[in-house]
């Protein structure tokens, strides 16, 4: 009787761990599974929305894959966002538990952070200080960084992908605490490259093993836990750059000398939002992580793609040339008169997404969608990319065409039906997850791709061996979360005399706003101003 049992209990652990990974009957369909692996086996560790729009071609706008007993449900429609990520908000704008994310944070990062009484604080305070109103006070900074960029392309366009990075960088540091960085060299501007760096490794989807999962591997000595060491790397990088500029504006505040900044409003009202030191130095660090990555990224993608589509600058010229005229740069109220300018704006967002799989979400209860369950504590995936590039919603959707936004607000196929379309992009996230910054991101994108389509031609570079053009590799990303475009080459080239001239006479005028936030800067920095402004 002792030798039936024990062969009766082999049998029903056997059957149990067999279940493990198999993909229960009301989840969506999927790719096949295998016992306790699930779909690990086949989880894309590098550029997965790649692999995920692949299979929601074969499964359709919502499947379901098994990663051990745990379940990741993968959205590939705006339908499907607009009822589960909007509509439903309340229940899908949990966060799934990021090991590694909580690790370097302490679980404060409010993008990545549970839904809990700490993301609420975080969320309320951003919403409160970056509200649209609040915005138009920081233009002329954002106005002034603008300029700028335009006059370091003018000068030195060879090293135009650190321009860029150097403007998304300024901008949110003057905003945000008050202290903007006039060299891409600045030692906060690489300091907090470098940290961004760590930070998108560390949350690469795939790229690390499944500690969420298997949570016995968060004891695996660091000798043999590379992700260990990515976090402690990552963890002081952020801290030393964050908390560092916290105490110096905090300083700044007790002196008197304010300029107006976001974080010395949250050091003043730090007990009316409920904000201990931890959770300040978080959200000015996570203000700093999405104005400066996605603002930079954004630019990089647009450069390179008004290289490789010469078509589209020419269009853009004649509206711009129309609107505006070579006597004068372009102004934020200039928009509305120039929609084809939006159109390009739009058709970057939706060519090379930011953030191609967003950043996933977790359901806190269960959910039913077109007949199938959510489970609880799923985790969700947004696949922008797949979305954006559905060829049975956008016509030719690998081209860059910004004219499909001309033809109506969503860009997609004449006909179709967008009623369930929510709004006409789904870039800054969505639900109660969406972007606090948009407003702030959208003033950056919109000046900036004016200022390159009045000020520049931007071609190909030449080989100086051949004397021929070098071609520009649309697929040449970056890994991580958020993507942008590897360092390219392009020649970036004034459009006359007249417009550097304008650049010149601007740049001069913007020093008396960049000099409000240039207190306590190094003196590499000043003299590099100092020769700069003879």
């Amino acid at each position: 009787m002792t030798t039936v049992a024990v062969l009766f209990l082999l049998i029903w652990i056997i059957r149990r761990l067999y279940r493990i990974g198999s993909r229960e009957p009301s989840l969506p369909p999927g790719p096949p599974t295998i016992p306790l692996l699930g779909n690990l086996n086949i989880f894309p560790a590098e550029y997965a929305h790649y692999k995920f729009t692949v299979w929601a071609r074969e499964y359709g706008d919502i499947y379901s894959l098994k990663i051990g007993p745990s379940t990741v449900v993968v959205i590939t429609s705006m339908g499907a966002v607009k009822e589960l990520m909007d509509r439903r908000s309340g229940s899908t704008a949990d966060r799934p538990p990021h090991y590694i994310a909580d690790n370097v944070s302490g679980g404060l990062n409010m993008v990545l952070a549970r839904y809990g009484d700490e993301w609420r604080i975080l969320r309320k305070t951003a919403h409160a200080i970056l509200s649209p109103s609040a915005v138009t006070a920081h233009l002329p900074i954002q106005v002034a960084e603008a300029t700028q960029l335009m006059y370091d392309l003018l000068k030195s366009p060879e090293r135009f992908y650190n321009h860029i990075r150097r403007y998304s960088n300024s901008v949110i540091m003057s905003v945000s605490y008050g202290k903007r960085c006039p060299r891409y060299e600045t030692r906060e501007t690489t300091s907090f490259f470098e940290a961004q760096h760590l930070w998108e490794l560390a949350l690469e989807p795939g790229a690390h093993p499944p500690i969420d999962l298997l949570p016995f591997l968060r004891h695996v000595p660091r000798r043999w836990a590379p992700w260990k060491i990515l976090c402690d790397k990552t963890r002081k990088a952020q801290r030393e750059l964050y908390f560092g500029l916290l105490d110096e504006c905090n300083q700044r505040v007790q002196q008197g000398d304010e300029n107006g900044c976001y974080m010395e409003e949250i050091i003043k009202r730090q007990d009316e939002f409920g904000l201990d030191r931890e959770l300040r130095g978080y959200l000015g660090g996570v203000m700093i992580e999405g104005g400066s990555d996605t603002t930079s990224s954004f630019l990089q993608s647009l450069v390179l793609l008004l290289t490789a589509y010469p078509e589209v600058q020419r269009k853009g010229y004649e509206e711009i040339d129309r609107v505006i005229g070579d006597q004068r740069v372009p102004a934020i109220d200039d928009v509305p008169d120039l929609p084809y300018i939006q159109a390009i704006v739009k058709e970057t967002h939706r060519m090379r997404p930011v953030a191609p799989l967003a950043v996933p979400h977790a359901n806190r209860e269960a959910e039913t969608y077109k007949g199938h369950v959510i489970p609880k504590g799923s985790t969700i995936f947004m696949n922008t990319w797949g979305i954006y590039h559905d060829p049975d919603v956008y016509e030719d959707p690998e081209t860059f065409n910004p004219d499909r936004y001309m033809h109506n607000e969503h860009g997609t196929k004449a006909n179709l039906d967008t009623s369930n379309f929510n709004r006409a992009d789904i870039a800054f996230g969505s639900g109660r997850r969406i972007c606090p910054g948009m407003h702030l991101a959208n003033n950056s994108l919109l000046l900036n791709t004016m200022n390159f389509i009045w000020a520049f031609t931007f071609g190909h570079a030449v080989d100086s061996r051949t004397g021929q053009p070098i071609p520009v590799d649309l697929f040449s990303y970056h890994k991580g979360i958020l993507t942008a475009p590897k360092a390219f080459q392009c020649k970036i080239t004034c459009r006359s005399l007249r417009h550097a001239q304008i650049i010149e006479k601007e740049f001069r005028k913007a020093i008396p706003t960049f000099e409000r936030f240039e207190g306590n800067l190094s003196a590499e920095d000043e003299a590099w101003l100092k020769a700069t402004r003879q």
